[in-house]
């Protein structure tokens, strides 16, 4: 029998945080892409495609795990980026500190929640661990540059 996708395991250690950023609405994704963005490349917008697709891989694993945590888990959220040389960790955290991530089983493509699948497999680790009343969902996304 194959693991779950997402298992219970701890933050990864030896990151040095860059920001962090409460989220306390969908319309803060936005703010929280383009911060991302400058972050990874000096621009919050995608100036360069043909360049960029590792930091996009990583604005859409936060995009994912932000929007998750604040559609299903419960507001506040906070996103926390940091960084170990080209390794990128990015872990987001929700008020539903009982509630494990679960990953569609079963369902209709068209019908969405898919996103947990696609993090996995744009990140070289991801998990979950609880953090007193809050759940962390994070993930690792090295940067390649593609």
């Amino acid at each position: 029998m194959a693991p779950p996708l997402w298992q219970s395991s701890g933050v990864p250690r030896g990151f040095a945080e860059v920001w962090h950023e409460e989220l306390h609405s969908i319309a803060a994704l936005a703010r929280l892409r383009s911060r991302l963005r400058a972050s990874l490349t000096g621009s919050s917008t995608v100036d360069h495609p043909e360049r960029e697709h590792w930091s996009e891989r990583m604005v859409l694993v936060v995009d994912e795990l932000a929007s998750n945590a604040l559609r299903h888990g419960a507001a506040p959220a906070g996103a926390t980026l940091s960084r170990s040389g080209d390794r990128w960790l990015i872990a987001v955290s929700d008020s539903a500190g009982a509630t494990p991530p679960l990953p569609a089983v079963g369902r209709d493509p068209g019908s969405g929640g898919f996103g947990l699948y696609l993090v996995a497999d744009l990140s070289q680790q991801h998990g979950w661990c609880p953090d007193g009343n809050r759940k962390v969902l994070w993930a690792v996304v090295v940067d390649d540059g593609s």
